[in-house]
């Protein structure tokens, strides 16, 4: 007979929470407890990137404050095993990745183990365990900075992955938070598809994949959950977005860099129909990004498909994740940044998708979107996947 444990996995790049402290937390948290109260869920797991934010030396010390508001809060009374790793240790530059993982365990959810990677052994989970540091000596979590010779060219920053593996009733299965690569510059990004920055992810993400599938423990299904930093492919979507248009191509004096590439539409007075700088995407129909949740460019979304062979991924029903505005009045408009694109992400393995029981079509017992999509949650909406586990307890 099957049984099923509800499971709830939320990826949050919390960055803008520690740059606009104070702001945004409030709703924040508030959009999470709602959608943890409508699904209910008995297990949550909430992976956190870009903890302390930008100005980490001086914001980590609300760190600790914001934790311990989600730990000690009403809404999760009733979980009660918790588990807290969090990586805020920025003295340590070698190791620093400013990760966090939050592990929930609901009173109802009996039989959870977790494991400890230097017995190689899982060991019932009890009570509350709460790591904060350097996360170095702590064995129920395995974390890695993404090794410095990997990537000559750019500038190295708080990048890695962190596993923790456990039993729920008697599924075993590995929760890996995870941060790659940004794109640093829009030009840069336009010049080559795939761009560099997409083919450094792709070693990243391959890095990662191997990491844990590799001989050192038994590898075991996986939901890989985080900040990809995905970009849609820049180059061939500019191509679209442009395609009625003049385009030019704007040098620096001195050199031969591109300083900027503006396209004017033939008529209608010549409007700039898009402005692309390092750090500037503007394009005037913005709502191309919005309308049918951006289904129109899921096809410039290419980065996973490389990795059909061992991720698999539910399909995306919800607007670009990034780079939503931080004010608090215009929740739902993007920055002119960042071309938007589906950065926050949930993967999983083709063995992990095997035990995720599905429904009817209209059973909502899986669900796959954004928190708060309707309220200021700072430039990165939170993802989440809610599924019912397969457990079988014969």
């Amino acid at each position: 007979m099957d049984t099923y444990a509800d499971v709830l996995l939320v990826t949050a790049n919390v960055g803008s929470l520690f740059d606009n402290l104070g702001e945004i937390q409030n709703e924040w948290l508030r959009e999470l407890y709602k959608t943890i109260h409508s699904h209910k869920p008995q297990f949550i797991a909430l992976h956190f990137q870009e903890v302390g934010g930008k100005d980490y030396m001086a914001n980590m010390g609300h760190a600790d404050n914001f934790f311990w508001i989600i730990e000690s809060s009403e809404e999760m009374k009733d979980y009660d095993r918790v588990c807290i790793y969090v990586d805020n240790q920025f003295q340590t530059e070698d190791s620093f990745t400013a990760l966090g993982s939050m592990y929930f365990i609901h009173k109802t959810l009996k039989n959870i183990q977790q494991y400890d990677f230097n017995v190689k052994d899982f060991k019932a989970v009890s009570g509350q365990s709460k790591h904060v540091g350097s996360l170095d000596g702590v064995s129920t979590v395995e974390k890695e900075k993404f090794p410095k010779n990997f990537w000559p060219d750019f500038k190295w920053s708080r990048k890695g992955f962190m596993r923790t593996r456990w039993i729920i009733h008697n599924q075993a299965l590995d929760l890996v938070n995870v941060h790659l690569f940004h794109d640093a510059s829009n030009l840069i990004a336009c010049k080559s598809s795939p761009s560099i920055y997409s083919a450094n992810r792709k070693n990243a993400l391959r890095y990662v994949i191997n990491r844990i599938s590799d001989s050192r423990y038994t590898p075991l299904p996986f939901f890989l959950f985080g900040d990809f930093n995905f970009r849609l492919d820049a180059l061939s979507l500019v191509q679209y977005l442009s395609t009625s248009a003049d385009v030019q191509t704007v040098k620096k004096d001195s050199s031969n860099e591109v300083e900027k590439i503006i396209c004017e539409e033939k008529d209608n007075d010549h409007q700039v129909l898009l402005h692309i700088e390092d750090k500037l995407f503007a394009y005037l129909h913005q709502a191309v990004f919005r309308e049918d949740n951006g289904r129109a460019l899921l096809k410039y979304d290419k980065e996973v498909s490389v990795f059909h062979d061992v991720i698999r991924e539910e399909d995306i029903e919800f607007p670009p994740s990034y780079p939503y505005s931080e004010e608090y009045t215009k929740p739902t408009r993007y920055m002119n940044t960042r071309c938007p694109a589906w950065c926050d992400r949930i993967l999983l393995s083709h063995t992990a998708q095997e035990f995720i029981h599905r429904g009817d079509d209209g059973d909502k017992s899986l669900v796959y979107d954004t928190v708060g999509p309707n309220v200021c949650m700072g430039d990165h909406k939170p993802v989440f996947l809610f599924f019912s586990l397969k457990t079988n307890d014969h």
